[in-house]
């Protein structure tokens, strides 16, 4: 691990700039979207487990001084959480003119909309895995279609940039690949495609992939001969494409393939405080424990700091080093 010399930036032990952290502010959310949790039996986290607002405050203050320059916050879905709107501003405060950034499945997000505007919110990542009613009801086990796209419109009028996110699942929603890029040729937004992952609550269900970022770029380029690939971004997760006359652009994002762990410049806090330094590795340490223990910011920042110099190659690599080798944890509980 190296600190730049000229920036707060810290480096992992690969050379990979430290700049980004997902913080999930809840486990609960108001879908079941089957490939992130099961339908029923899931044990939610009691309050006094989780992260405070306020210890949530002190942590993105200590790693925004170690050079943390993007904050988004997850879920579960985060506006299930009570006085999520006054947390966004206590921390629109301590980030200044850094990045903020939310993820959200749209359900409980459009009478936020226009305090989010007004925040300076740098964007949304909307969760949108189809724009059939049916479909969306069987994928999500709820009827709340409606409901997103009203928060969809909503972002789209107060100009907030937005990422439609679309996990790609064979046999259920692979038809709508195109349809949902067709919302880039009349809205300016960037449209997603998510390799499925083996993060659902009952652990991995298969040994390879389908529907990989391959087959769901080839699948673009049947009905979009001239769609072209534009320049990565630097650490981006997705690689974006345009296409003649669209007014958005498409992304695709292989998160089961793992392509882009070479420039994962992000970490992740838990609900719970829990820290991971990649989305495979199941934590590296309970910071929360940590906080109520009393130990002070310099104590904390050590421990950031020894953990982002450990961290695994890849997500393979950190797979592999798992103490529990299968997955079972569900995306609502590592945060998206």
């Amino acid at each position: 691990m190296r600190k730049d010399q000229t920036s707060n930036t810290i480096y992992d032990n690969h050379g990979r700039p430290i700049t980004y952290v997902r913080l999930s502010v809840t486990d609960r959310c108001n879908l079941r979207c089957f490939y992130c949790m099961p339908e029923k039996g899931m044990k939610f986290l009691h309050k006094k487990e989780l992260l405070t607002y306020e210890e949530m405050e002190r942590l993105v203050n200590i790693l925004v001084q170690l050079g943390i320059t993007k904050v988004r916050i997850t879920g579960g879905e985060p506006f299930v959480r009570k006085d999520l709107i006054k947390f966004l501003t206590n921390l629109r405060k301590i980030l200044g003119t850094k990045e903020l950034h939310i993820t959200t499945n749209g359900v409980l997000t459009n009478s936020h909309v226009k305090n989010l505007h007004q925040l300076g919110v740098s964007s949304i990542n909307l969760s949108l895995d189809t724009l059939d009613r049916q479909r969306f009801k069987e994928l999500t086990r709820r009827d709340e279609f409606d409901r997103v796209m009203e928060t969809f419109y909503s972002l789209l009028e107060y100009n907030i940039p937005t990422k439609v996110n679309a996990v790609v699942i064979e046999g259920k929603n692979d038809q709508d690949i195109i349809p949902m890029a067709e919302l880039a040729r009349v809205h300016p937004v960037s449209v997603r495609f998510i390799e499925e992952m083996p993060f659902n609550g009952d652990g991995a269900k298969y040994q390879s992939l389908t529907w990989n970022h391959r087959k769901i770029l080839d699948t673009l380029k049947v009905r979009y001969p001239e769609i072209k690939k534009l320049t990565d971004k630097p650490n981006a997760t997705a690689t974006e494409y345009e296409i003649p006359d669209f007014r958005g652009n498409i992304g695709i994002i292989a998160a089961y393939s793992r392509t882009f762990c070479g420039t994962c410049n992000r970490i992740r806090i838990t609900s719970q405080g829990v820290l991971q330094t990649c989305l495979y590795d199941g934590g590296v340490f309970n910071i929360k424990n940590y906080i109520r223990s009393g130990v002070g910011d310099d104590e904390i920042k050590n421990m950031f700091k020894k953990a982002f110099g450990q961290r695994a190659k890849d997500g393979f690599e950190a797979e592999k080093k798992r103490q529990i080798s299968a997955i079972h944890e569900s995306m609502s509980v590592i945060g998206g």
